[in-house]
């Protein structure tokens, strides 16, 4: 964390500046979508969003990266710490650089704890749930997994409306995110015992988690699990487009920030097409032009919205009365298918 970022965010205490920085560091080695895109957000909101996600990035670490023979219980004895820890923390601060800064940024943002307490339950669940029947049961995982991240951020965002009208495009845009991991990481899952891709959308295509086996261990294709990856691909964009609308109903200076973070995981799935859907074999990228590019129309945005905030206040965007629950949209589009939460230097 730069020193300019935390004394804009006001943020004085040095326990807590080296907190923030900690949580900075976590997401710079781990997260580069985000962090890339979190550089487009004002100087003083960015150390909020790296308390959030170094928050999530630990939980995540102690699920997927704990030491190798280290189990299941070894593992959940590890998240009960983490939990109990967040849970002192939120009330008392906490003695943990990374619970230290998010209970700090909960406390700056309003933000509800209920939101951490659901993720902590999805974290738990992935050491005992390793395949998903439905598009709805894997749904109503990522609402703690994914849903909920888009939701801690909102407050920090800053909306435009309600914000309550803006929380169901927040939720659904976590969602898309981490639909683009899974299909990403389709075999590094499998590594792990875990099938995120929904159980009837593969057999609709003849596929089984045995035949997804077969084809990691060989590193041949099979034309059924293309179809398979390609169905969830449509499941995906249904889930981007839907939660897109929501961009707009955030303040302004935020926009470029989120757009460019939806640009570029979106860019996942267009790389795992490229790479001819072989994400059981190699994890597909985004390209390093593409994301320059990206980022590039970011900064321009950024002057643009900075501008503005400075000849006036912004047109606040109609109410969409209309609008249903982006998530109630992409489980409609789940089922219209077939089947039943993973650069520039410093903007000025």
């Amino acid at each position: 964390m730069t020193d300019r970022e935390l004394d804009a965010a006001g943020i004085t205490d040095p326990v807590l500046r080296a907190a923030y920085r900690h949580c900075r560091a976590l997401n710079a080695r781990h997260g580069r979508t985000y962090f890339l895109a979190t550089r487009l957000l004002p100087v003083e909101r960015r150390p909020a969003v790296h308390a959030l996600y170094g928050f999530a990035r630990w939980a995540d670490d102690i699920v997927d990266s704990l030491e190798a023979g280290a189990g299941p219980a070894v593992r959940a004895r590890a998240l009960a710490r983490l939990q109990t820890e967040m849970e002192e923390g939120l009330r008392r601060g906490g003695d943990e650089p990374v619970v230290q800064a998010l209970a700090d940024t909960a406390r700056r943002y309003g933000i509800d704890h209920a939101h951490f307490r659901d993720f902590m339950t999805a974290m738990r669940s992935d050491l005992v749930v390793s395949a998903y029947p439905t598009y709805a049961d894997l749904n109503a995982y990522m609402h703690g997994s994914a849903a909920v991240i888009g939701l801690q951020m909102l407050p920090v965002l800053g909306t435009v409306v309600a914000r309550e009208e803006a929380e169901p495009y927040a939720a659904a845009l976590g969602v898309a995110f981490q639909l683009s991991n899974f299909l990403r990481d389709v075999g590094e899952d499998l590594d792990r015992g875990r099938v995120y891709l929904p159980a009837d959308l593969l057999a609709g295509h003849g596929v089984d988690r045995e035949l997804l086996a077969w084809s990691r261990a060989t590193g041949r294709p099979d034309h059924r699990i293309t179809s398979a990856l390609r169905e969830f691909e449509a499941l995906t964009r249904g889930v981007y487009r839907a939660a897109t609308p929501g961009i707009e109903l955030l303040e302004p200076v935020a926009r470029p920030c989120i757009r460019t973070a939806a640009v570029l995981y979106g860019g996942i799935l267009d790389a795992v097409a490229r790479d001819g859907w072989t994400v059981l074999h190699r994890r597909s990228v985004v390209r390093r032009r593409h994301r320059a590019v990206v980022a590039a129309d970011g900064l321009v945005r950024v002057a643009a919205a900075r501008l503005g905030a400075r000849t006036g206040p912004g047109r606040r965007p109609p109410a969409r009365t209309d609008a249903p629950p982006a998530l109630a949209l992409a489980a409609t589009s789940a089922s219209a298918s077939g089947s039943a939460v993973r650069s520039p230097e410093e903007v000025a």
